[in-house]
């Protein structure tokens, strides 16, 4: 389940732009990482066994969670250093992980944007600083297809320094 924020932490909200999903966004996505799963790529499959919006094409949820984080991208670093000011951190350490849960279908020609918010949780013991971003992923109809946060780490104040020295 996505992560909600620790009670007194007030979260930084955000929302990006729209992107309208194409077929070929979806097939792309589908041979890029090998999905070559019948409900993807064979159409007479899905139509005899599927069933409703799903006898269409739509899009596999790791997809849905990618495209989410590809629109919170081009304002991602000033999100973080909003949940950052005025706190001592080390360098970004990479993501650490995602929990999500994929609640409806992306299909082509459905438009798309992220809300969220991100904030910190407390230190570790380590000295590490972790943030979560959590992202609704929401279509034209105002319908949450995917809710998920990333979580992202910072290292240490002064780790990469011990570590060169």
């Amino acid at each position: 389940m996505p992560l909600e924020p620790p009670a007194g932490v007030k979260p930084v909200p955000f929302k990006t732009h729209n992107r309208t999903i194409t077929e070929t966004d979806i097939v792309t996505f589908v041979n890029v990482v090998g999905l070559h799963e019948p409900f993807f790529i064979d159409m007479e499959y899905i139509k005899n066994n599927m069933s409703g919006r799903h006898r269409n094409r739509f899009a596999p949820g790791p997809m849905i969670i990618s495209v989410g984080m590809g629109l919170l991208a081009p304002t991602v670093a000033g999100i973080i250093d909003k949940v950052l000011e005025g706190r001592e951190h080390g360098p970004f350490g990479g993501m650490t992980g995602v929990q999500a849960r994929v609640k409806g279908a992306l299909f082509p020609g459905d438009t798309i944007h992220v809300e969220g918010e991100a904030w910190l949780r407390p230190p570790t013991s380590r000295g590490y600083t972790l943030m979560d971003l959590r992202h609704r992923v929401v279509n034209q109809h105002g319908e949450v297809l995917v809710d998920f946060t990333e979580t992202v780490t910072f290292l240490p104040k002064g780790a990469v320094e011990a570590e060169a020295g």
